[in-house]
């Protein structure tokens, strides 16, 4: 592998990673580390080119991050796990489910979306200009260049057909904020595309794990602890 990833590892259990946003890295899950802790034994990462874990030579896509994830897996001896994605982390834990499903006990998908027509315009504009932008000067400037790549995950991935869902075999839970920016009835899509899936929707916007831990917390620990 052309990368070793940075992460945060505490507790005994059944394994549970954590796998954070766009731009982001671990420490998004400072609420829920040492809450889930307690239960299971968490791994929370930092992606290829995010935080600690270095960039790498391979390809910045979603479906790499997930060939990533195997590989960690694999290098740590975990031969099944829970996984928990946020934003572009529930994108990669979606992929990774589809491509790896022995790998995956369960399911949560925090905030993901199957393709850019599933954000709200308000906010992916923005981001489509930004991406113009920093494709017009990536040739010229590494900072530019790595803003593109960033900027280029909510632009081109993770493109999945709602028909890929069915053949998830994982138990699902599909949690999202109430005014988040994702679409409501594209979360609505996802959830109802996955066979036997829980739908969970908490006030409060895109952020809700950071802003919100003692309800996002309660809604996750209650899936898994069924």
């Amino acid at each position: 592998m052309d990368i070793d990833h940075f992460f945060i590892e505490k507790g005994t259990g059944e394994p549970l990673i954590l796998l954070h946003g766009n731009g982001e890295d671990c420490s998004y899950f400072k609420g829920q580390t040492d809450v889930f802790s307690k239960s299971y034994h968490v791994y929370a990462l930092d992606t290829r080119g995010h935080g600690k874990t270095p960039r790498g030579d391979k390809p910045f896509t979603i479906r790499q991050f997930a060939d990533d994830l195997l590989e960690f897996m694999d290098g740590h001896q975990i031969e099944k796990a829970h996984l928990l994605g946020f934003s572009d982390g529930a994108n990669i834990a979606m992929i990774f489910a589809l491509k790896y499903p022995d790998r995956v006990d369960r399911l949560i998908l925090n905030g993901a979306n199957l393709n850019p027509k599933g954000v709200k315009r308000s906010t992916q504009i923005p981001i489509e200009i930004g991406y113009k932008i920093a494709n017009r000067f990536a040739a010229a400037s590494d900072s530019a260049r790595l803003n593109a790549e960033m900027l280029g995950l909510m632009v081109n991935d993770p493109n999945v057909e709602p028909e890929e869902l069915k053949e998830i075999k994982a138990k699902t839970l599909v949690i999202a904020g109430t005014n988040d920016m994702i679409k409501e009835e594209h979360t609505r899509l996802i959830a109802e595309s996955i066979p036997g899936s829980e739908l969970v929707f908490l006030k409060g916007d895109h952020f809700i794990a950071g802003k919100h831990p003692d309800e996002f917390n309660r809604a996750v620990l209650e899936f898994l602890d069924r």
